[in-house]
């Protein structure tokens, strides 16, 4: 077992999270970082890191890969410690604080616990295709980070949602064949993307798929694929040729082990008193999706505004004896700004 201690474990590094640990940073606490992705970002890197997010205060436009690479160097300066790859399965309560234990076998003693999990530990729906692990993270994806990583590859996308839609439009200019593979003829996207996906289709840029599903994969026996085999209703089968395979099928989402940690909840939501960020549980905090009370709005702004106060919340707890002005950043500063 791997030991650390440290002032806050956040739990979450998706873009609240991040904003968390800068806020901490500000008030002087350092911060462990743990996630259940391989990547920090949460759903803006899982789900959509090329599509446009409009409401963010001092962008008109900003990718979720953007927002997170900011949000990312923005926490830098205080130096963050990331576990990711892994679960909280526990914690306990100490006299210091807390005890919080990884599905990684590490231990972090901590003196306060901030809850950025947005839906809650969530992973992709996999196709159930023979072998498929074989050529996940080689040339079968369920996120992209950067559509430019596909430049020039012959792309299969299944699904009929708006993220198999999205991902078509937004390869459609940089990829020579994209076909996407759907069970039904009708999609399940917003009714403009599907009138851009009939454009492209019209014009020989798309193929599309339909009705079939994933049948299996035909690769070198490395990971590396090259064809894409789909069977349609009336057992007919279609060899697809592809280098890259993006099935879209929705994530899987739980609240995980959090669900079972006594904390006061409201139809999987973690209730907080919305001037502190404080959970039912003492040192505990919550923020961002994850959090409720009457009068929520799930914005990441509103996530931003709630880290902020978790933070400020969070340093009164650890130490509460504690004279502590309220300042601006523009007078402190952070580490290494001039």
């Amino acid at each position: 077992m791997q030991k650390y201690s440290t002032d806050v474990v956040v739990i979450g590094a998706g873009p609240v999270g991040l904003f968390a640990v800068f806020e901490c940073g500000m008030q002087g606490l350092k911060c462990h970082v743990i996630d259940s992705l391989t990547h920090v970002g949460g759903q803006c890197a899982a789900l959509y890191p090329e599509k446009p997010i409009y409401d963010i205060p001092a962008y008109p436009k900003i990718s979720g890969a953007d927002l997170v690479y900011q949000l990312e160097a923005q926490a830098k300066p205080f130096d963050p410690t990331y576990h990711l790859d892994q679960q909280v399965i526990a914690f306990d309560k100490t006299p210091q604080g807390f005890s919080v234990r990884t599905s990684q076998d590490n231990q972090i003693e901590c003196k306060g616990i901030i809850i950025a999990a947005g839906v809650g530990a969530f992973g992709p729906n996999r196709p159930p295709l023979e072998n498929i692990e074989l050529y996940e993270n080689k040339s079968v994806f369920y996120s992209v980070l950067r559509k430019e990583s596909l430049k020039g590859l012959r792309v299969v996308i299944a699904g009929g949602g708006d993220s198999a839609v999205d991902w078509v439009l937004a390869l459609a200019d940089i990829c020579p064949s994209i076909m996407v593979v759907h069970r039904r003829e009708k999609f399940r996207a917003a009714p403009q993307s599907i009138s851009r996906l009939k454009k492209l289709e019209e014009a020989g840029k798309v193929e599309l798929v339909v009705p079939y599903q994933l049948e299996s994969l035909q690769g070198d026996g490395t990971g590396k694929l090259e064809q894409v085999i789909v069977s349609g209703f009336d057992g007919e089968h279609k060899a697809l040729e592809a280098d890259v395979l993006l099935p879209f099928y929705g994530l899987s989402m739980n609240l995980g082990p959090i669900a079972e940690w006594g904390l006061a909840m409201d139809h999987s939501h973690i209730l907080i008193k919305p001037e502190s960020a404080v959970t039912s549980i003492d040192g505990v905090f919550a923020v961002g999706d994850i959090a409720t009370y009457p009068g929520k709005l799930k914005l990441i702004l509103t996530g931003f505004s709630e880290a902020a106060r978790a933070a400020y919340s969070l340093r009164q707890w650890v130490f509460p004896d504690e004279i502590r002005h309220f300042e601006y950043s523009t007078t402190t500063g952070v580490p290494g700004s001039s």
